[in-house]
């Protein structure tokens, strides 16, 4: 007798969460219904991923900057002693001819 109990209780409480759900369905589809008559039968705008941007262009390179980052460097090198004063002058030439 005990399992025809649970079972029934378990058939009674089933169909009130199923009837409980399809109120809320109705509900919701309601509100759904209301929402889009109120906002003049619009569809709701597509949440579409955006695509990346395409990568930016390189920036132009400016040759005189790249002159002063060489002879920054040359000025380093002399200042650490790596160059004397004689090759110092010589690619401070060559970078200025350029």
């Amino acid at each position: 007798m005990g399992l025809f109990r649970t079972a029934g209780r378990a058939a009674v409480v089933g169909s009130i969460l199923g009837r409980t759900q399809r109120r809320q369905q109705q509900r919701f589809a309601a509100e759904d219904a209301a929402a889009a008559a109120a906002a003049g039968s619009q569809p709701p705008p597509a949440y579409l991923p955006v695509p990346p941007s395409p990568p930016a262009a390189p920036a132009a390179v400016d040759p005189t900057d790249h002159m002063l980052a060489q002879l920054k460097q040359l000025g380093e090198l002399k200042s650490a002693g790596v160059l004397s004063d004689k090759e110092f002058q010589a690619q401070k030439a060559k970078i200025l001819a350029r």
